[in-house]
Parts: C-alpha cells; structure tokens; sequence
C-alpha cells in the first residue's frame, strides 16, 4: 500500500469533517472554498507552520515527535483509535522502522491446543479465535453453530470479511448489516496502518475492492475503529433474532490473536436461544458421528 497516500488521505478526511465551528473557529464570510477546516487552521490548532502542516498532509510523517502527533490528534478532534492510527502511520514513514518489519508475516493455521482447550472448555457462551484479518482460527461448538452461515464457504479458513461483503446471506444474518460493514472495514483499515507490509491483508483487501463496490466505498473512508466490547444483533436461520454482547480480548501469548465471546443475560430470550441452539448443535455433532 502507497504509504504517502495514506497519511495524504487520511489526514485530509479527517481535516474536512470538522467545522469551525466545532473547532472553535470563526467562520468568516459564507462562502468557504473547502469542506471542514483550512490547512492554516489546523496548523493553527496544533501549534505549527502552515508549510510544516502542509508537508504532513502531503504524507510525510517521517521525523515528526510525538507531540507533535499528539497536537495534530486534538486539532483533528481524532479518537482513540484514530490517534492509534496516525502514530502508526508516523512509525511506518520511519525508513529504519519500516524496512526492520517482516515484510510477510505467515498466516495461522490454528491456535496452540491450551487455546483450543479454553474454548471448548466455554460451553454457555459462543467463543472463537480470529486473526487480524479475520480468520476464524478456532471456535467452540456453540461459536461454530451461531457462524454456521458463514461456515459454508469453501474458503479456509472462514472469514468474516469475506462473508460480510461477499456472501448475500450475510445481510440477512447481520441484523445491522450496515454497521457490520462499517466495522469490519475500519478494523482492516486500523490493522493496514499497523502493518502496512502484510502480504496476506494487502491480498485481502485488494480482493474486497476488487469484488465489492459496496467494500471500495467504505475503504476510501479511511475511517478506523477499535471493537473491544459491544452489542451484536444477528438473525440466525435456526433459532431466529438474537442480541448478544461480546466482549474481545487479545491473546498476550499469540501476537495478532484475539478471543471473542458472546454472552446474553440469564433469562433473557436470547439466553433461551442460545440453548436451543446448543442442542441443535449437539444433535448435528452427533449426527456427523453416526
């Protein structure tokens, strides 16, 4: 990926979704030439030379310190994940940094057996493992009985980027598609600026483009999102509408890895259909055995 056009874009982005207004700026006269803030006003706002602002915007990160970076992040109103983003894209502008990376890094086929152990040790709750870009690595039953859709692709490992962009039954399974399709593009867009040099998301991503307008749309955004904790509303063809909290959490010990749980609270219809699906779960197991 053109790393130059990604602070470029970026940047700029995220410069034309402020007003003065909410800047804190005059707006003077009521014809302004551009969408959101002027260059001179962000570097304004961060305490910098307009020419030295400019030169940022036009993709140049390299040298610039840290509180530098972090003025930039409060003149651009950036969240956390967005402030996340710009210093990897910085450390990535680095010469030195950049090349030291592993152009390559393999794809897992798996997880290490303790983590299998621990999923399937989770017998209440949907549990699985994913990448960074969103391979599914390993799951507990539960886990592989609520992705069932998404687990008739023929790709493998499954991959819930694929299956949100490529696969129509994603729409019906994702009760909001819409913000599905949001995150998953802001996840890739935060784990690109991490490691600009991954042969396998770089293939990824050039497939989603390629494939989906609906996916390209959503890239030039460049917006960027953590997913940490939340709420999922799925439609699933066996025990129907389900609302589940999830919760992700990094694996220390496997770089790149992190576990997903879903849980519902006691009694609640989706606690119930969460237990029905349990069993036709096992019923389909055991089904496999005979």
């Amino acid at each position: 990926m053109d790393q130059t056009a990604q602070i470029r874009e970026f940047l700029s982005t995220r410069r034309a979704r402020i007003t003065p207004e909410q800047a804190g700026l005059p707006a003077y006269g009521g014809n302004r030439r551009v969408t959101g803030l002027r260059r001179e006003e962000v570097a304004m706002l961060a305490g910098v030379s307009v020419d030295y602002y400019v030169r940022m915007e036009r993709g140049n990160l390299a040298g610039v310190s840290d509180s530098v970076l972090e003025a930039l992040g409060r003149a651009l109103q950036l969240d956390d994940a967005e402030r996340a983003h710009l210093f990897d894209l910085a450390r990535a502008s680095v010469p030195t940094l950049a090349t030291s990376s592993p152009r390559r890094r393999p794809a897992a086929k798996g997880v290490r057996e303790p983590v299998q152990q621990l999923l399937d040790a989770i017998t209440d709750a949907p549990a699985w493992v994913r990448n960074a870009r969103h391979d599914m690595l390993a799951s507990n039953r539960l886990a592989r009985a609520l992705y069932s859709p998404m687990l008739t692709d023929a790709h493998q490992p499954p991959n819930s980027a694929r299956f949100v962009y490529l696969d129509p039954a994603s729409r019906a399974f994702f009760t909001d598609w819409e913000r599905a399709a949001d995150d998953i593009a802001a996840m890739l867009r935060l784990e690109a600026g991490q490691h600009p040099h991954d042969r396998a998301l770089s293939d990824l991503i050039g497939e989603l483009s390629t494939r989906s307008e609906v996916f390209r749309q959503r890239w030039a955004k460049h917006n960027v999102r953590f997913h940490r904790t939340g709420f999922k509303r799925l439609h699933h063809p066996i025990v129907g509408a389900l609302e589940l909290n999830f919760e992700a959490m990094e694996l220390s010990s496997d770089a790149d890895l992190t576990l997903l749980v879903y849980t519902a609270p006691v009694g609640s219809p989706t606690a119930d259909a969460l237990k029905m699906l349990a069993s036709w779960a096992m019923t389909q197991d055991a089904s496999l055995v005979e």
